[in-house]
């Protein structure tokens, strides 16, 4: 009933706003109480159990055998967390709502509602509707609350994700049919089975591997299809620029943990060199891209785009210590980079600007933005003691430890030779943008600009405790992955 609830309490809660109950009170109770929820499942959750947890099932169609069925392992239990983190920071970092303020915050909750929804969903039907339900406000927050040229970004990013999405379910549907009719099945524990029965042939599965990987990889701005992410996030308002790029992007990078990888071993060990030259492409070529924007809102957009490259490592290192530590990543990743759209926008709304060039001593004025802003980039940058640390150490063990080679080269070990040059390259861009925005001479018009305001302490309060908890006691999530 718990994952019921988690599913249902943010939609309940956005009709409600939607017919007339106060927005932000109303948003903030729902993902308070979403919150405490996730807590009582992460630690209600059994460490070592086989299978999913917290199972409910509602039958929807005998015919079609389709099941609305919910349930939660390691991977998609720490996601749900996310989730419920990320959202609160959100709803509770959007500021005044210029118009229509009950829609924004109900697309905010519709938003968390379709990233639990795809990460608890164990049917594949299901699971792809909740991700399609997620989208759409975020295309409507971008359209509508957005800056800049935000009908060009909100075209946009609707173009990319419509056509990954369209990949992703021509793959979907290849999956389901590549199974025996007698073992058809929308329910994932059921093709899981049937794959791992070897019911799915070689050559189907280097195929629906294929569109999988090029599906999943729009949505996640895999190297080369990410043209999308920056300019969203840099017209998004900070609100859904956090939860997009903090937790709904992560829904590809799960569904290839979740399917691709799994179901499909020989498309993925046969597609292996390819999403290494890919995820090089996001590390090293998006990386130098990062250093020289001229934005900070680019800036980080960017390198979100640039950090998918070590998670799509520790994916394609088939391996537990890899793959663990992308699932690590994608929490770390997803806590980081809310912290810094959230005080990038924060810093937006009282300088009217981004540009690095027209910013500058912001710390003089702005002492608490520009410390959650120097935890956020050090965390980003990978500082040991915060969770982005520990686990991008153990996506490059895991990778290094593959000891496959194609033609005699050994791949593994030279990607992650090339990727660790990544670290240094985050190290520069991030130290650049914290330099140019909170150091140096402070323009004129900036010396009136006041603090973030005592109410949004706690929020950052909760990003950075999350990065610095799992950073110190890894094991805490490395148990419950495994």
């Amino acid at each position: 009933m718990i994952l019921l609830f988690l599913v249902f309490c943010p939609i309940i809660a956005a009709i409600l706003i939607l017919f007339g109950l106060p927005a932000r009170a109303t948003a903030l109770a729902a993902a308070g109480v979403m919150l405490l929820a996730a807590l009582l499942a992460f630690f209600g959750f059994e460490a070592g159990e086989e299978g999913f947890t917290f199972v409910t099932s509602l039958p929807i169609s005998a015919d079609w055998r389709l099941n609305f069925t919910l349930g939660v392992d390691g991977l998609s239990l720490i996601m749900v967390l996310l989730t419920t983190i990320v959202t609160l920071a959100a709803v509770w970092f959007t500021g005044e709502v210029s118009r229509h303020e009950q829609a924004f915050y109900a697309c905010l909750l519709f938003i968390a509602a379709g990233a639990i929804g795809a990460f608890v969903s164990l049917d594949l039907f299901f699971f792809y509707a909740f991700h399609e339900l997620a989208l759409i406000p975020t295309f409507l927050l971008i359209g509508i609350w957005g800056s800049g040229d935000r009908y060009a970004a909100a075209w946009k990013i609707t173009i990319y994700l419509a056509t990954g999405s369209f990949i992703l379910l021509i793959g979907l549907i290849m999956l389901y049919r590549s199974v025996p009719e007698a073992a058809r099945s929308f329910d994932l524990r059921a093709l899981q089975t049937a794959a791992s029965a070897g019911q799915i042939a070689p050559a189907a599965q280097q195929h629906i591997y294929l569109l999988l990987l090029v599906g999943f990889g729009i949505l996640i701005s895999l190297f080369p299809f990410h043209t999308w992410a920056p300019q969203a996030y840099a017209s998004a308002p900070a609100p859904a620029a956090m939860l997009h790029a903090g937790v709904l992007k992560k829904f590809g990078l799960y569904g290839l943990l979740r399917i691709a990888v799994p179901m499909l071993p020989e498309g993925s060990r046969h597609w292996a060199w390819l999403l290494i030259i890919l995820l090089l492409g996001n590390i090293i070529y998006v990386g130098l891209v990062t250093i020289a924007q001229k934005r900070l809102d680019w800036m980080l957009g960017y390198s979100s785009v640039m950090h998918m490259g070590y998670i799509f490592l520790g994916i394609a290192s088939a391996n537990v210590v890899g793959a663990t530590g992308a699932a690590i990543l994608m929490f770390a990743h997803g806590l980081s980079i809310a912290l810094l759209f959230a005080i990038a926008g924060e810093v937006r709304d009282r300088t009217a600007t981004l540009r690095l060039d027209e910013l500058g001593g912001l710390g003089k004025v702005m002492p608490l933005a520009s410390f959650a802003f120097g935890l956020g980039a050090f965390a980003a940058i990978g500082l040991p003691g915060f969770a982005n640390f520990a686990a991008e150490v153990m996506v490059f063990f895991g990778a290094f430890r593959n000891g496959a080679d194609f033609a005699g080269f050994h791949i593994y070990q030279v990607t992650t030779l090339l990727a660790l040059w990544g670290v240094v390259i985050s190290a520069v861009y991030m130290l650049r943008g914290y330099r140019a925005t909170f150091m140096g001479t402070m323009p004129e018009t900036s010396a009136t600009v006041s603090d973030i305001r005592l109410g949004l302490r706690l929020p950052i309060v909760l990003l950075v405790a999350a990065l610095l908890w799992i950073g110190l006691f890894p094991q805490t999530l490395v148990r419950i992955v495994t």
